[in-house]
């Protein structure tokens, strides 16, 4: 059996009931999987499914979610024909977001603590999404950014999945001290990739590049059970895009690094269209599950925030908030807006339920099946607690970092740096400081909170490993092309 780092279970007070919960919730999923449980229409199903995550794309960049200037007509559409969960949390930045739902788990039990300096590999043991899905009869591939580790052991091909088409590190061009690097001078356009083990360079610009890669796997795959991740590196920055989408938010009086942000976003919309259409006259429409979200908040300060306080990078809500959209026509009832408090850590357990796969023996997921929200949108849903803490840490500094740009989330309140205490259901805005109004909220959630530290110190195994010599991708470029 894989060792893995569990939750401290001797607990007490309102931290046993949410410990308990999470834990509770994991085995039930394990439990309906084991029994078949005919209960549910949904679990077993084995539906298609298409998770689209954008990079740096937050909860304000969409025309549903009242932004008076983005065009966003197809993820509008989306919107509208989706259950949407309207308190999904992620990570503040990015390879955490992708360790937390690729496990189930939170991205500290996977080593995941940055996204540059070896901190962003996903830990060797821990067991990905792409794998049970695999191990349950599905053709899994992963298209764009995946920053999960460059080095050979940590790539998707080595992680569950059987179709891998992706840029090197957190995005392209990029390149840091250590293995974390794309391939060198690596553009927005006719970008190089790395397809199944070997360096291709393709043609046009990188997000038609990916969707239109995901799209001809989906057709070659559309007898068969597939999960296909398109994982955008846009609208990351460098904010480069097609002039065709860029102007016209230039037009409409924004300045040149804001209208590229929000063409980007309008390109990514285009891509979502082809791709719906195409599942469309597939004849797929009904057999697929679409899931939109986003990996973090926004990193601009001056652009549309859906009256959130914070953005990338920090543990207000601007931070961890973002879109969720599970669209299934025929199965999920569209229009729905669920508040339930739900996470990134909730995908593991919703899709191994619904493709009726088996979780591992030993494996603790932090994360809750959806299955009895997308059923039921006012189905029992007991409290939690979310741990949030962005982890930019210098090196070695973590037991020293504990307080430093975190916070605590429950349905009704967030704990922020251990001295904030904001009361998101009536103040959403995070402007008024209550700590002094709730002592035993504040008395709970901090000890579930030095638990839940205590408990993932163990884990944190990327802390001190010395720096690769060179970026892997570096290497694969040099030798597959340089040298060619």
């Amino acid at each position: 059996m894989k060792k893995h780092c569990f939750f401290n279970r001797a607990t007490r007070g309102v931290t046993l009931v949410c410990v308990a919960v999470l834990l509770t919730a994991a085995a039930r999923s394990t439990n309906c999987l084991a029994r078949g449980d005919a209960k549910s229409t949904l679990v077993g199903s084995r539906p298609n499914i298409v998770l689209i995550i954008t990079d740096d794309q937050g909860y304000g960049e969409l025309a549903c979610h009242g932004n008076p200037t983005i065009k966003t007509p197809n993820l509008d559409r989306l919107h509208a024909e989706s259950v949407r969960f309207t308190a999904f949390h992620v990570s503040p930045t990015c390879a955490p977001t992708r360790a937390s739902l690729m496990t189930g788990r939170h991205e500290f039990r996977s080593g995941v603590t940055h996204t540059i300096m070896q901190r962003e590999r996903l830990a060797l043991d821990a067991t990905t999404i792409a794998q049970v899905l695999a191990k349950a009869g599905y053709q899994t591939g992963i298209f764009g950014k995946w920053h999960l580790g460059d080095e050979k052991p940590y790539r998707p091909a080595q992680r569950g999945f059987t179709e891998s088409f992706i840029h090197g590190a957190g995005g392209i061009g990029q390149s840091y001290p250590g293995s974390c690097g794309d391939f060198p001078n690596n553009s927005y356009f006719d970008p190089y990739v790395l397809h199944n083990e070997r360096v291709e360079k393709t043609t046009g610009y990188c997000t038609d590049v990916f969707f239109n890669q995901a799209m001809k796997w989906i057709e070659a795959n559309r007898e068969r059970p597939f999960f296909a991740q398109i994982a955008t590196n846009a609208p990351h920055a460098p904010l480069i895009c097609p002039p065709k989408y860029q102007e016209p938010y230039e037009r409409a009086g924004m300045n040149q690094e804001a209208a590229a942000y929000y063409g980007m976003i309008t390109n990514i919309d285009d891509n979502i269209g082809q791709l719906l259409s195409q599942l469309r006259e597939l004849g797929l429409e009904e057999r697929t599950l679409v899931i939109f979200m986003t990996d973090n908040g926004h990193p601009h300060d001056q652009l549309h925030n859906a009256g959130m306080r914070g953005n990338k990078g920090q543990p207000y809500e601007g931070g961890t908030r973002v879109p969720a959209f599970f669209r299934w026509p025929g199965t999920l009832e569209a229009g729905v807006d669920v508040g339930a408090l739900t996470a990134a850590v909730d995908l593991f357990p919703t899709l191994a339920e619904l493709a009726g796969a088996t979780i591992p023996d030993g494996l603790t997921l932090d994360g809750r099946s959806l299955v009895p929200l997308l059923r039921d949108r006012n189905a029992e849903w007991l409290d939690r607690y979310l741990f949030t803490h962005v982890g930019r840490w210098d090196p070695g500094q973590a037991a020293a970092s504990k307080f430093n740009q975190c916070a605590v989330r429950s349905q009704r309140f967030r704990l922020v740096n251990n001295r904030e205490l904001y009361d998101i259901v009536n103040d959403p805005g995070e402007q008024q400081n209550v700590i002094d109004e709730h002592p035993q909220v504040v008395v709970d959630m901090r000890r579930a909170y030095d638990e839940w530290w205590a408990d993932v110190q163990p884990c944190l195994v990327n802390e001190n490993v010395p720096l690769a010599a060179e970026n892997a991708f570096a290497t694969l470029y040099r030798e597959q092309v340089r040298d060619q």
